[in-house]
Order: C-alpha cells, then structure tokens, then sequence
C-alpha cells in the first residue's frame, strides 16, 4: 500500500488508498450538512407520500411511521459513516477483511450495479426536469447536461463535494421548511386530519420503507468520512450523521405527505407540492433538480472508486490517482448517457425496479460490517493486510463469511415482494415488505457465532 503526494490541489489526487494522518483534516459536523442535503431529494418527497396515498395513514400515524423508521435505519448509517475516520479507506475497500481480498469482489459488483443504475435513473430524471423547465432544450441534450454537471462534481471529489452539500444544506433545508409553513398557513382541508386511518400492516409497511432508505446508503458512507482525523472519534460522526441523515429525510418524507394532503386530488406528489406552494412552487423544482444533480454525482463518486476496487483487487501494486479517477468518470459518464438515451421508459422502469430489488443483499452485507468492525474486531483492521496481494491476516476468501452472507440473502427469498418475484409469506404482512428483518435478525446471530476475530499486534501506524 502506498499514498501518493498531492498534485492537483483542486480535483482530489486519490481514489482507493489509504488517507494517511498528515493528510487527515476536516471537522465531524460536515457530515450533517452532506447527509442532510443528500436526503432532500425529490424521491424523498414522493416516497414520504406513500404513507398516505398507498398506505391510507392517517397524518399522526404516518408521522409517527416516518420517524420512527428514520431513527431505525439511521443507526446502521451512521454506524457505517464513524467507520471512516478509524479506518481511512473507502467502503467497498474496507470489506476485504470481512470477505478476504478477492471475496470482497461479490459485494463490490452488487455495489457497483446498484450505484450505476441510480446514476442512469437519475440522469433520465434530471434531463425530463431540465426539459420542463426549458422546452427549447431538446430532452437528448438536457439529459446529457444533467449528466456532465454530476459527473464533473464528481470528478472534483470528495472536498467537492462536502462543500456543495453544506451550501446546499442551507438553501434545501431552508426551502423546505418556508414551503411546509406556506402549505400549513393555508386553511386544511376538511378531511385533513381524519383522511385515512390508523393499520398496524400501512404503519409497519411505513417504518420498513425508512429503515430501508437510510440503510441503502451505507456502502458509501465512509466514502465520505475517510478524511476526517481520526482523532474525531466514533461518537461526534455518528452523531453527526445520523442527525443529518434522519432530519433531511424525516423534513422531505413530511414535506410530500402534507402536499397530497393538502391538495384535493394529491395524485402526483411533485404537482402537489408545486400547487400546494404556491409562488415557491417553481422554485422548488428548480432547487430539486440541483439536488438531483448533486447528488447523482455521489452515485457516480461511488461507482468509480468501487470499478477501480474491482480492478485494483488484481494489481497489488496499483495505486490509481486523479487520472485513473477521470478517466473511469469519464468511461461512466459515456456508457450510462447512452443507456439513459436508448433505453426505452419500459426499460427504464425493468432496470429501476432491478435496482430495489438488489438493494435486498446489501442488508445481510450491512449487518456483517458493522459487527465485525465494532464487534469482533474492536474498531482495528490492518491496512497493510487490506491492501496486501494475498490479503494478509483476512486472506484472499473469506468463506465463512460469504457463508453467512449468502444465507442472509436466501432466507429473505420466502419473503420478498418485487416486481420479479413473490415468495409465499410475502403476504404476511399486507403491503409490508418484512424480507429484510428475517436477514437483519438472522445474519447479525449466525455471523458472530461462525467468524473469529483476527488479532492484531499492538497499536501502529498501518493499522486503525
């Protein structure tokens, strides 16, 4: 493992390796502000409108649905999130000691998958926004606007990226909560309160669809984290994160559930947000679209690093800088504009819904680093050996871990309900996916009782 000098003070000089202590800097609350910013997004808005358009809750009891998921999740989060301080390398790095170095990859290319095909969602997103708000922008060309903007954030990196969301953090947030007091300074209307009612099966379909939008993230937290001292501790950036996380989320979940309340035919939550506004309508659209790109560009951040992991993986002494970064960009950027262009909305929609559905291994993936991070391993990996061409103390396969995280994934099979698959007690609770807890519960007792623990030596500077 090797650190290279810095060469580029604007665009970030590294892409997998280690960020050694003398490059460290940077305070804990900045987390609050990415993830807060992250999680005002309009999928967010339309999401939180679920709870009441599907779900039929009442306004109290999908509140209560929405926050209480969003503290659950949050945890694994901002669990995730502490882990980059400690260790200050990438995620999908960072999982060579629980799977060796070459098992690692099964969990990468899941990773890889999922990131690529938000980023092409979100690109087809961003060009029908930038379309709408200028017709005379043909749909081809605003696509690829939208896409070069992300990718060029991106392509700045990590500081970038910090930087754009803490602005971002003050504009969304503050737009957020001047249009919740412009929807709720209007009179209700007269089944505001009382439209729908209160289900044990909407509130717990509610609470799962928050667990699952904060833990969906954890494979590129400590993407975000890796250059804070590690001074900071565990503690400030969980904390940090967390509240982040869950307040920009639980503010945008909110925001959409009121506007489809508040507008008599709430079909469409974003027209419903546009009606329910009133004059800031049309800036809000606006300012989502920014917030789309932004945070597409953490969506292509994270699939580069985790292609480079990939390749990395078979070249040891590989130690890929600020080109190989551009250049893998750049590759992204080219291939997901002309998916994003030739696909077809019925493709779209198959590839989207693939998407959710892959979400379903990084469950049992989130269980497993957590407890072998601050379980098992008492917050210490060996960077030399994470790096090593052999995999050092973790190996070059872990089998018993991938044991562990293959049954996490096939006991969520009988459960699950997507647009490919309905097992047979997927029904069990109405509306509710439940796969996800049977692998949470199962995974976090099968893997401490299967994986040892790998002893470290005393305390050094390749270790964290």
């Amino acid at each position: 493992m090797k650190s290279q000098p810095e060469q580029n003070p604007l665009i970030e000089n590294k892409s997998v390796d280690y960020v050694p202590p003398a490059e460290r800097h940077g305070q804990a609350r900045s987390l609050f502000t990415l993830w807060f910013c992250t999680n005002i997004a309009p999928l967010a808005v339309v999401t939180g409108a679920i709870s009441t358009q599907t779900f039929h809750l009442n306004i109290l009891s999908a509140l209560t649905a929405i926050v209480a998921g969003h503290l659950f999740g949050g945890l694994f989060l901002a669990l995730t999130s502490a882990q980059g301080p400690q260790v200050g390398i990438p995620q999908m790095v960072q999982s060579r000691a629980q799977f060796g170095r070459y098992g690692s990859l099964l969990v990468i290319a899941f990773t890889t998958v999922i990131y690529l095909g938000f980023f092409i969602s979100n690109i087809s997103l961003s060009g029908k926004v930038i379309n709408n708000v200028i017709p005379a922008l043909p749909l081809p060309s605003a696509t690829l606007v939208g896409a070069i903007t992300a990718t060029l954030i991106g392509v700045v990196g990590y500081h970038f990226i910090h930087r754009i969301n803490k602005v971002g953090a003050w504009v969304m947030g503050a737009a957020l909560l001047l249009g919740l007091a412009l929807m709720l300074g209007q009179p209700f209307p007269a089944d505001f309160w009382q439209r729908g009612s209160f289900s044990l099966a909407g509130w717990f379909a509610t609470f799962c669809i928050g667990a699952v939008w904060q833990i969906s993230f954890s494979p590129y937290t400590s993407d975000y984290s890796r250059y804070l001292p590690a001074s900071v501790g565990i503690a400030r950036p969980f904390l940090c994160t967390y509240l982040g996380a869950c307040c920009g989320t639980i503010l945008a979940f909110v925001f959409g559930m009121v506007a489809v309340n508040m507008v008599p035919d709430g079909s469409d939550a974003m027209a419903a947000v546009r009606q329910a506004t009133g004059w800031l309508g049309p800036v809000l659209m606006v300012l989502f679209l920014i917030n789309i790109i932004c945070h597409n560009s953490m969506n292509l951040y994270g699939a580069v690093l985790s292609l480079i992991t990939a390749v990395q993986t078979f070249r040891p002494s590989w130690t890929p800088g600020a080109r190989v970064r551009i250049l893998f960009s750049t590759l992204v950027l080219v291939a997901s504009v002309l998916v994003a262009l030739a696909a077809s909305e019925n493709f779209v929609a198959f590839f989207f819904n693939l998407i959710l559905a892959l979400i379903a291994v990084l469950i049992p993936w989130s269980v497993i680093n957590l407890l072998d991070f601050y379980l098992i391993n008492k917050q210490r990996y060996d960077i030399n050996a994470i790096f090593s061409a052999d995999g050092g103390r973790y190996g070059r396969l872990n089998g018993r871990a991938l044991l562990v995280y293959f049954g996490g994934i096939v006991v969520q099979i009988p459960f699950v309900e997507n647009a490919f698959f309905t097992g047979p007690y997927a029904k069990l609770i109405p509306g509710a996916d439940i796969s996800w807890v049977i692998s949470l519960v199962v995974t976090a007792i099968a893997y401490p009782l299967c994986v040892r623990r790998h002893a470290l030596p005393a305390l050094s500077g390749s270790q964290a």
